[in-house]
């Protein structure tokens, strides 16, 4: 892989190298880039799949020849399996602001959207009579429209798109449920969650969020919020590996209500009692369903590793420090008019990637992967950018909007 040239750059290429230096050697968090298997790659997709921890070779290696080759049947028990969905759950908890026993894990994302959505719109109708509306973010990522549509032909609801923004005035009498976006997968644009949990919650309905593209980020505070339900996946900056299980969060004084509408053998008091009849589990174990993966959750435990020690604050700095410095590199390298940021400037606002438009963004992604940058292209015209602060550096950062910016001469 040949070296990028200073052929595009407006400014003096040396001076953001320079200042890329200095802002790694002064990075708190710049060792953790040692927990993770990487080469000279300037990867910025962990936003679409995680790098690999280091650690997880050897974990999946142990629970595929130790646990299941030799104690096999045993491991339910011994090596913890069964336990492992609401312990790994308990993982996950501190780094989306939550308490411990709220969080299971298993399933995909769509399975637990289907779930929350479901269950949050059996709860309103136990509070009353006519709410028979969902409100969906209309921005959001397809599969939780086509899950939302389903569940409101299963519910009885009449379906409403609307915009994170239009939300508080859409909101009335017949709003059940609400199922929105924390980021914008498009743009990485971050909503107000405390704002629209509260705005929800005062007209009577209930929230389900969706923290694909935040946990792992940014503080989401699900606990301090009062959210009601939220769901995300663990391949994205959770690091997880790719189909990683999804987890489900069920704020503690809604567990006794939740009602599944997948229950499952996994989630039954008495799972071994084999009875006719379904009785829920206690707790958070009620978001089960069938028997949990376990290859892929232990795998997705030894990942989670790399956050011991580590700040979701300190990493939601160094986020915003490495977008403000690609913003300012591309700013500075590309070409006027060669690309156009959808990422919100204003820090309240931005999740932890950027999204530029860009006519030819498809070929473009592809030259620039071709060169050692790898991010990802969203049809018609977005390349998207992730920054992971446990492994993404500034000299990363510059590099890529450089080699950006001779692509797009």
């Amino acid at each position: 892989m040949s070296e990028p040239t200073e052929q595009a750059g407006v400014c003096d290429v040396s001076e953001l190298k320079d200042e890329a230096g200095k802002l790694d050697a002064a990075d708190e968090l710049a060792a953790l880039r040692e927990r993770f298997v990487l080469d000279d790659v300037t990867y910025l997709d962990g936003n679409s799949l995680g790098a690999l921890p280091a650690g997880v070779p050897a974990r999946v290696a142990d629970v595929v020849r130790r646990q299941w080759g030799e104690l096999r049947i045993r491991s339910w028990e011994e090596s913890g399996w069964w336990t492992a969905p609401e312990r790994i759950g308990d993982r996950i908890a501190p780094l989306v602001g939550a308490a411990a026993g709220q969080i299971v894990v298993g399933d995909s994302t769509s399975v637990n959207v289907f779930k929350a959505l479901v269950a949050a719109v059996r709860m309103a109708g136990e509070d009353g009579t006519g709410r028979d509306e969902i409100l969906v973010d209309a921005t959001t990522f397809p599969a939780d429209g086509y899950i939302a549509e389903s569940a409101a032909r299963m519910t009885g609801c009449a379906l409403r798109p609307v915009t994170p923004a239009e939300v508080p005035s859409a909101l009335g009498d017949r709003t059940a449920a609400v199922l929105l976006n924390h980021v914008d997968y498009r743009t990485g644009r971050l909503h107000d969650l405390p704002a629209l949990t509260a705005a929800v919650h005062e007209a009577g309905a209930y929230v389900v969020w969706d923290l694909c593209h935040s946990a792992g980020a940014l503080p989401v505070g699900l606990d301090e919020y009062g959210v009601d339900l939220a769901v995300g996946c663990t391949y994205k900056y959770l690091n997880g590996g790719p189909g990683s299980p999804a987890y489900l969060y069920v704020r503690h004084g809604l567990q006794d209500r939740f009602d599944s509408p997948l229950p499952g053998w996994n989630s039954h008091a008495e799972p071994f009692g084999m009875r006719p009849g379904y009785i829920p589990a206690a707790g958070a174990s009620r978001g089960r369903v069938g028997t949990p993966d376990i290859l892929s959750l232990l795998a997705l435990e030894a990942a989670l590793q790399v956050w011991d020690g580590v700040s979701v604050e300190a990493v939601r700095a160094k986020s915003l420090a490495l977008t403000d410095f690609f913003l300012r590199c591309v700013g500075e390298y590309v070409l006027d008019g060669r690309v156009e940021s959808l990422t919100p400037a204003a820090h309240a606002e931005r999740g932890s990637q950027v999204a530029l438009r860009c006519d030819d963004a498809g070929d473009v992604m592809k030259r620039l992967i071709e060169r050692g940058v790898v991010g990802d292209f969203r049809a018609p015209d977005v390349l998207r950018f992730g920054f992971t602060p446990l492994y993404v550096g500034f000299a990363d950062v510059e590099r890529a909007a450089r080699v950006l910016a001779e692509t797009l001469v």
